[in-house]
This record gives C-alpha cells, sequence and structure tokens, in this order.
C-alpha cells in the first residue's frame, strides 16, 4: 500500500511512547476481542482450541506458517459507512489504500456469495478473505491478473525447509511450486499443495482447480475457514479460522487490523495498479517477490593488543539512476471504449424470457477489438427482472472478437422499465445503458367454453362453475391478470349488492374476484356461483389486461310448482249396435 504503517513509525523522531500511541489509536477500530497492551502489542480474545495453542505443525495450516506482509493498513481509514456494504463503491471515489483490483475484488464477492448458499451458518464476510489476501499476496501482487483471474507470474513462498519455518518435504513433485525437495505456499492466498489436494476449488467454473487462479483460491479459502461448523459472527471462532491458515497471534492481529479497515470502506481500482506491501515477517527466505535485502558490514579486525576494531564502513559506489521499467499492459489496459454490437430493443412480458440479449464489444482508440477482458453487466432499477439463474450481476470475459454478451434477461412480474449497464472490470472508462422494458402480458379476446346456460333457484347453487378462454392475435395469452365482478346493469359497471354471489376462503359473500390468471392454456375457471333469494338475471363481466370483456348472463328464478295437466282419459269403446 502507499502508506506504510511502520515507515510512518520510523521517520522523524518517533519514540516508543509514539509508536505505541500509534498502534492503540489504530486498535481503538479493531474488531470486537482485539486489545493492545502498554507496548502497543495486539492480542485477541481466541480460545485455546487444537488450531490456536501453538500445537498446530506447519502443514496442518493453509500456508505452513509461511511468511506474510506485517505492513498495517493507514490510521486514518476510508469513511465509514452505516452498515458494512455488500458491493463497495465504485471508481476514483475513496483512498487508495482502501482501493481493491477490480478482478480480486470480484474473486472475494464471489466466492463469500457461494458460502451464503452452501454453508450460510458460517456467516463468511467478503472482508475477511480481502484481508487475508492483502496479509498473504498484497492482493495478488497489485492486481496483476488476467482476465480469468490467473496470476502473471507464479507467486510462491519460502522454501519449507525448516530453517526458520516448518519444514514440509515435496507433495506435489513440484507441480505446483516447482520444487520437487521441498513444497512452498503459492498462489495470492499462499495455499500449501499438500492443503491444496484436498481445499482446492474450482471457483471460475473452467473445470480446474488452480492455486494461481484468485477465483479458485479465494473460493477455497472461504471453504477453508468455514470447516468445523464455525460462526464467524462469533469472534472466537473467526479468531480460531484465522490462526487455522497462519497459526500466528502477529498474523492473527495483521489480518484483523486490514479487516476492520476493509468493513468501514473500499472501492475497485484497475487491475494491475495495487502497491504490493514493502514489509514481510520473513525477509531473506526467498519469497517472490524477494524483500529487500539487509544491509551487512564488513568483518572486525584484530588488533595487536588481542583486541578488535570496527572498520570504518565503506559507503557503497554511487549507482546511476535507473528508469523503472513500466509493467506491460493487459488487455483491459488497452480497452478505450465499449461499443454497441446489435443488441436491438429489450422488451418482453411479464415471467418471459427476452428475445435478445445485451451484446457489447471491448475495442482499443483505434477500433481495434480486444479479447480476454472482463465485462460486467448489471440490471439496475426498480424490477425483478433477472439474468438467467437468478442473478442481477453477471460478468463475461470477451471472446476472440472483443464481444461479451450478457445471459439472457428474464422478466418478472413487475412491469415498467429498467437498465442494463456494462462496465469494463478494472476499469473507470464509462460503461453503456440499455434501456429494457417489461409490458403486461394482454388478452384481446375472450369466449365461454361453454354454451350451457347459468341458471340456479334462489338460496341454491350454480350447477356449472363459468370457464373462459383468453386469446391474444389468435394465440393463446397465458398469465393474464383478469377480473371478474357481478354489475349492476350493462351500463352500470359497478358491483350488484344483491343476486349472485362467489364466496372467499372464509365462507363470506364477494362479488368482485381481482388478481386472476390465466392458465398456460389461456383457460380461467372461476369459483363457484351461488344465488340469494333475489330473482332475476343477472350479469357477470370478466375483464383482462389488453381490454378483452366479456359479460355472461346468470338467472336465478324459482322452480316452477304448477302440477303437471293429468292425462285425458281414454275414451269407452262405443258399445256394438245391436245386432
Amino acid at each position: 500500500m502507499a502508506a506504510r504503517f511502520g515507515r510512518r513509525l520510523r521517520k522523524g523522531a518517533a519514540t516508543t511512547a509514539v509508536a505505541a500511541a500509534a498502534v492503540a489509536a489504530l486498535a481503538a477500530s479493531q474488531a470486537p476481542g482485539v486489545t493492545t497492551d502498554d507496548q502497543g502489542r495486539q492480542a485477541t480474545g481466541a480460545q485455546s482450541t487444537p488450531e490456536t495453542t501453538g500445537n498446530v505443525s506447519g502443514d496442518d495450516t493453509a500456508t505452513g506458517n509461511g511468511g506474510y506482509y506485517t505492513d498495517l493498513p493507514p490510521l486514518n481509514s476510508p469513511t465509514e459507512s452505516p452498515a458494512p456494504s455488500a458491493t463497495p463503491t465504485t471508481g476514483p471515489s475513496g483512498t487508495g489504500q482502501g482501493g481493491i483490483p477490480a478482478t480480486v475484488l470480484d474473486a472475494y464477492q464471489k466466492a463469500a456469495a457461494e458460502l451464503q448458499t452452501s454453508k450460510p451458518g458460517c456467516n463468511l464476510p467478503w472482508q475477511l478473505l480481502a484481508a487475508i489476501g492483502q496479509v498473504e499476496s498484497g492482493q495478488a501482487e497489485g492486481g496483476r491478473v488476467d482476465a480469468d483471474g490467473t496470476t502473471y507470474t507464479k507467486i510462491l513462498g519460502p522454501v519449507l525447509n525448516g530453517n526458520g519455518f516448518a519444514s514440509i518435504k515435496d507433495t506435489d513433485n513440484g507441480a505446483y511450486d516447482g520444487d520437487s525437495t521441498y513444497d512452498r505456499a503459492v498462489g495470492p492466498m499462499q495455499f500449501i499443495p499438500s492443503t491444496w489436494a484436498w481445499a482446492g476449488r474450482d471457483g471460475n467454473g473452467d473445470g480446474v482447480k488452480d492455486p494461481n487462479n484468485v477465483y479458485d483460491a479465494a473460493l477455497a479459502t472461504a471453504h477453508y475457514l468455514c470447516r468445523a461448523d464455525r460462526d464467524l459472527s462469533v469472534q472466537a471462532d473467526m479468531n480460531a479460522a484465522i490462526l487455522s491458515y497462519n497459526n500466528s497471534q502477529d498474523y492473527l492481529n495483521t489480518v484483523l487490523s486490514w479487516y476492520e479497515y476493509y468493513r468501514k470502506g473500499t472501492h475497485s481500482i484497475p487491475d494491475g495498479t495495487g502497491t504490493l506491501p514493502s514489509h514481510r515477517s520473513d525477509r531473506n527466505s526467498g519469497a517472490s517477490p524477494d524483500p529487500k535485502p539487509r544491509k551487512t558490514s564488513r568483518p572486525s579486525t584484530s588488533k595487536p593488543d588481542g583486541g578488535t576494531t570496527s572498520p570504518t564502513p565503506t559507503p557503497p559506489p554511487p549507482s546511476k539512476p535507473t528508469t523503472p521499467t513500466p509493467p506491460a499492459p493487459t488487455p483491459t489496459d488497452t480497452v478505450d471504449h465499449l461499443a454497441d454490437s446489435g443488441t436491438g430493443q429489450l422488451s418482453a412480458k411479464t415471467g418471459d424470457t427476452f428475445d435478445r440479449k445485451v451484446v457489447v464489444k471491448a475495442v482499443t482508440k483505434a477500433g481495434k477489438a480486444v479479447p480476454k477482458v472482463r465485462v460486467r453487466f448489471a440490471i439496475m432499477g426498480d424490477t425483478d427482472t433477472t439474468f438467467t439463474g437468478g442473478e442481477t450481476v453477471a460478468t463475461v470475459v470477451t471472446d476472440s472478437s472483443g464481444k461479451a454478451t450478457a445471459p439472457a434477461l428474464v422478466a418478472g412480474q413487475k412491469t415498467g422499465g429498467f437498465t442494463v449497464r456494462a462496465l469494463v472490470v478494472g476499469r473507470t472508462i464509462t460503461g453503456l445503458d440499455y434501456s429494457a422494458t417489461v409490458a403486461e402480458r394482454q388478452a384481446d379476446t375472450l369466449v365461454r367454453t361453454s354454451d350451457t346456460e347459468l341458471t340456479c333457484t334462489p338460496g341454491g347453487e350454480f350447477a356449472d362453475q363459468v370457464e373462459v378462454k383468453a386469446t391474444y392475435k389468435g394465440a393463446v395469452a397465458d398469465g393474464v391478470a383478469a377480473t371478474a365482478t357481478l354489475v349492476k346493469s350493462a351500463d352500470d359497471p359497478t358491483e350488484n349488492d344483491k343476486g349472485p354471489y362467489f364466496k372467499d376462503a372464509s365462507g363470506k359473500t364477494v362479488r368482485t374476484l381481482t388478481g386472476l390468471k390465466t392458465d398456460a392454456d389461456g383457460l380461467l375457471k372461476l369459483p363457484k356461483l351461488y344465488a340469494d333469494d333475489t330473482t332475476g338475471t343477472f350479469l357477470l363481466r370478466i375483464t383482462t389486461a389488453g381490454g378483452a370483456t366479456l359479460t355472461v348472463e346468470l338467472k336465478v328464478a324459482a322452480a316452477d310448482s304448477s302440477p303437471s295437466p293429468s292425462p285425458s282419459p281414454s275414451p269407452s269403446p262405443s258399445p256394438s249396435p245391436s245386432s
């Protein structure tokens, strides 16, 4: 980071008291359970468990108890938000020290989101992954990762040969760390090969578990921390999880310091623009990148009287000023803007999948396509529309033609407009906004499915239920909202207060039904109808979104009680004439 806590304490006339006061000031904003003594040392309320007692061997931890960056966050923390935000602000706002490279930040958030689904009881905050990533590798060496999240060069910890560290013989035949004699921690989250063998995860969905990929490593770290049914909202569990990663009290204190710092706000910065920390616990140990070596003095010489004298230090020869070589630009660095690539009009009916997708193209200033660039699509506005899979944010890598196609949009039940925004991950260039609309499903025709006359006696129940079919431009109109009302007359659509009625769930009289919808076949079958003691002809009016209307007659009449006419008696046969 640009501001170095340790460096500030060594500037000027900093005394031990000043240093202790500075650390105490930092500790005032740390996590619950972190305290600072009068010498500026921090301690936590970690409970004694097999992972926190100091009896953990190097190969029982994720990192083999290897080295780590000891730089502490600045005292002037970012502006604290009312509550920790799940989505940090983007763009140039905020302090430089609080910035996390965009792809690395995306990996932390995706890993934490996956744990919310697979292990919700763990309550893993993404800021804890960010704190560990800062301490282990300086956020993948300042975000030096490609579009897929893989580091441009391997990040290797010191050789674990027992010289100041645990002794861990080779377990991967050098496949991950290039060392076939001893193991070394590998990647942005510094897993030793023997731990990666069982803890590794495929976080970016490419079918490979690669410790050098920040998506894979972040997801593996998330699952590693959430072992043993831990609840990381409990401070003792969080402490135990961190110590299981690297069993060092100083390591715990450093991670908790960064965790609290990130909880108070952070922002996305372009990949490759982060500043690597400068102080390590394993300097001169062969870690990558190699820390600056300590200065050494010439050996003492003997005096004639048997004593020794220290030679006058020889100043090093002046070095010629060198111009630092700028890092090679990543594909993301070359993007000038996003261009539309034939998206077209975005519209759909409620519940439907949009027939068009958002397609953008990443191009250079000269108009050349840029492949392997991460583009983030986000749905914005008051809508329940999502991408396929239920997400509202999706990240896609541009193909060989520079194009990125967002997942299909699936309309919810809310109608109206919203926006789909496309941004280049890791750049602050202006994105593209696309307007989209969700319209209500409609019907233009309603017909009864039966021509049976609907009749009932007073106080009785209609024998047949009303069923109608809705169509729109001749096609089945499914999912169309409808209303059914018993109206006073053909010219008066207000609700009738007598005559036929429906019943609600509690058996009460209801003469207007709302919230009705046609089924997949466009059919709508109304509940049973009942009659009060009023006789006559009544009207039931059904209307749908889109303006389709159907009026149905209902007749209530008393049963005919007049006696049936008796059949006429058969005439008596005429007497035969007498002979």
